[in-house]
């Protein structure tokens, strides 16, 4: 509930100082590298909550 409120509260501007920062402190050429390791990682969460809801149907189904 909390972290709803406070990414509500994110506007433009401060998303931009946010980039500027990530851009200072990594550089140009690290940033791609950076996105690219957090789409993996958040595919593999995708993938790991996906098999813990196939698990719990299929001991649902079992216990029916």
């Amino acid at each position: 509930m909390i972290l709803t409120t406070i990414l509500l509260a994110i506007g433009t501007p401060e998303i931009l100082i946010i980039a500027l920062v990530v851009l200072l402190l990594f550089g140009g050429r690290k940033i791609p590298e950076l996105m690219r390791g957090l789409g993996k990682g958040i595919s593999q969460f995708k993938k790991g909550m996906k098999d813990v809801e196939d698990e719990i149907k299929e001991d649902d189904n079992k216990k029916e």
